[in-house]
């Protein structure tokens, strides 16, 4: 009986899309400016919800390093859940429709609620999340962003609490993607504007 094992059978299939080494793009924020500007918005938080406690509600994926940081940069007591909404799909360009696909696990109900996502930049997704949060009757509900695009706002809403204020570019790194790669860098870099199509 033969028992050789076809080796192509067990290697795994490469991809036939190649993405460019992150070495290649520019820094736009260090691992050090933004471990500042966290701690920073994480001692505002503190003051402003003193003796209380908070819960922060990351929209998944690309907001989970940046809640992760903040929930340790926060003083007062807080615990966080999470939410997934789509409305990129396989795009790169939003499409304007936001769909829920994973809400809270908790109830929020008479309690101090941040949302908490990447980059607020039509601001569809957020105005979306604000409207259901707000459903669930919480006590507030503010809004965290590590980074604002105004230039790309559509409907009106602003962030409590942001990081940094960035132009019109694609970015990745620091939990944000392109294509699913990207998200572990530990800072964020400008993503090539020929090869996002942004």
């Amino acid at each position: 009986m033969n028992m050789s094992v076809n080796a192509s059978a067990t290697q795994p299939k490469s991809s036939s899309v190649s993405f460019p080494s992150a070495s290649t793009m520019d820094v736009l924020f260090t691992q050090a400016e933004i471990a500042d500007r966290v701690k920073a918005i994480g001692d505002e938080i503190s003051a402003d919800y003193a003796g209380q406690s908070i819960v922060l509600i990351g929209v998944l994926k690309g907001a989970a390093i940046f809640l992760s940081d903040l929930a340790r940069a926060i003083q007062v007591n807080n615990t966080f859940d999470f939410v997934s909404v789509s409305s990129y799909g396989r795009a790169r360009v939003s499409s304007g429709a936001v769909k829920l696909i994973k809400d809270i696990d908790n109830p929020i109900e008479g309690k101090h609620v941040i949302l908490v996502e990447d980059i607020l930049d039509t601001g569809l997704t957020l105005s979306y999340l604000r409207g259901l949060m707000l459903q669930h009757k919480p006590a507030s509900l503010k809004i965290a962003t590590c980074l604002d695009k105004p230039e790309r706002r559509l409907v009106p809403i602003e962030a409590d609490y942001v990081a940094f204020k960035i132009p019109n570019r694609f970015v990745i790194g620091y939990g944000m993607d392109y294509a699913e790669n990207y998200r572990n860098l530990p800072d964020i870099r400008l993503f090539p504007e020929e090869l996002a199509g942004h």
